[in-house]
């Protein structure tokens, strides 16, 4: 059973966190919050960390083997590593690094004796609905990633299970944006700011969104949580719709308001044409039939249980939409 005290101390447990998949967006700013606090971090990813090459250590999360020396004296494993794209092939890659991986982490966490995993999930869990979803689901994932990340939740809650003294935190993010990052958000400021933006469908839609500054301090929140787990959504309301969002897009960065349509049958259409093009070329291509299914659908969630919580975002929603337009195109 899931656990929440709102009486929680915002006091980080001492000791060495290691951050899995830490040399990648939501990683390196982690890394950053938590060295300002004077929290000592080391970064295990396959991936050199341009930030912190000094605390780097190459690791897979599909080996335990290769955790051993990044998690040797830690006392906590914040996972973000990750298959997330929406093109991985072949989609074994997603069992391999998202479950398997769940279960290296867990086995390396026995080794080293930590007791408690702070995992990123996602909302990619539920799947899509018409109404703003809490974390007790439904759970409807329609896509490989969204049915593997439900499945390593899995595996840490039988980790979890094992021992009362354990902590484990899980949190799906929505979709997460912010400066530097090359996601689905960026991608939509950047056809807004390029002029060349077409709204598929009317745009009533509604859209959750989590802006990396509040994740990564949210992600830091729950190293003060206790024993038990320790489920979230994480959201920064209020939503806006995406016609409202494309509109305060053109706000910030002073572009005229009048915004060019295409029937979302249309831009279906062309995702499908280009899903096979990208098979039979190999190649990919910044629009798919999922991106614009994505794109139009409404994909709203609830974060209750942070609200309840002690921790206050340190940035509003159209605060963190202006830092990131400021940093990329002003």
């Amino acid at each position: 059973m899931d656990v929440i005290s709102s009486e929680s101390s915002a006091v980080i447990q001492p000791g060495r966190i290691v951050i899995l998949g830490g040399s990648g967006f939501i990683g390196t700013r982690l890394t950053s919050l938590l060295r300002e606090q004077g929290v000592p971090v080391r970064i295990g990813d396959l991936q050199r960390s341009e930030a912190f090459p000094d605390l780097w250590t190459k690791s897979d999360v599909r080996r335990h083997e290769t955790l051993s020396e990044v998690c040797n004296g830690a006392t906590a494993i914040i996972n973000l590593a990750a298959e997330h794209r929406d093109d991985v092939r072949p989609l074994s890659r997603y069992d391999e690094t998202n479950v398997e991986g769940a279960s290296q982490v867990c086995i390396a966490a026995q080794k080293a004796g930590i007791q408690r995993i702070v995992f990123t999930s996602s909302v990619a869990v539920y799947g899509f609905h018409s109404f703003p979803v809490d974390e007790s689901g439904p759970f409807e994932p329609f896509n490989a990633y969204g049915k593997t990340k439900l499945q390593a939740e899995a595996v840490y809650r039988a980790w979890a299970a094992e021992d009362p003294s354990r902590t484990l935190v899980v949190v799906r993010p929505t979709v997460v944006f912010g400066e530097g990052n090359r996601g689905n958000v960026y991608n939509l400021l950047r056809q807004v700011a390029s002029g060349r933006f077409f709204m598929v469908g009317p745009g009533l839609n509604a859209k959750s969104m989590a802006y990396v500054g509040n994740v990564a301090a949210f992600l830091a929140y729950t190293l003060s949580l206790g024993p038990g787990v320790h489920t979230f959504n994480y959201v920064d309301g209020p939503d806006m719709n995406t016609k409202d969002l494309v509109a305060y897009i053109k706000q910030c960065l002073g572009l005229p308001g009048k915004t060019r349509r295409i029937p979302m049958p249309v831009a279906m259409a062309g995702g499908h044409v280009l899903d096979l093009l990208a098979r039979v070329s190999g190649r990919t291509f910044p629009i798919s039939a999922v991106r614009v299914q994505k794109f139009c659908a409404n994909t709203q969630f609830r974060a209750d249980l942070v609200a309840k919580s002690n921790f206050t975002p340190p940035f509003s929603l159209n605060e963190g939409l202006a830092r990131t337009l400021e940093s990329e195109f002003r």
